[in-house]
């Protein structure tokens, strides 16, 4: 789960949720990343996500994260900015 960052002013100022799963590893480099495509939850109108994780970041020696930085799609006259990590690799692995 993760949270966008405030947009539009007064009345309106507000932010939004999401949670998803990543794709399949895409190799990338001498690591690898992976796609996010998800919708933000409604309050009166909703965003779409679909971005592209930065590579692995180690953790551990066998888990990692990935750092996600971007903007949603224009909806209702606004964008969201995101940054988020995502949760770790095989949490009880």
């Amino acid at each position: 789960m993760a949270s966008t960052k405030l947009a539009e002013e007064g009345d309106d100022r507000h932010n939004l949720r999401f949670a998803g799963v990543t794709s399949e590893v895409i190799p990338k480099g001498n690591s690898h990343v992976h796609v996010i495509m998800v919708n933000t939850d409604f309050l009166d109108h909703h965003h779409e996500v679909a971005i592209e994780t930065g590579p692995a970041i180690r953790v551990s020696e066998d888990k990692h994260v990935h750092f996600v930085k971007g903007i949603t799609t224009l909806d209702d006259g606004h964008v969201h900015q995101l940054e988020f990590a995502t949760l770790i690799q095989k949490p009880l692995v």
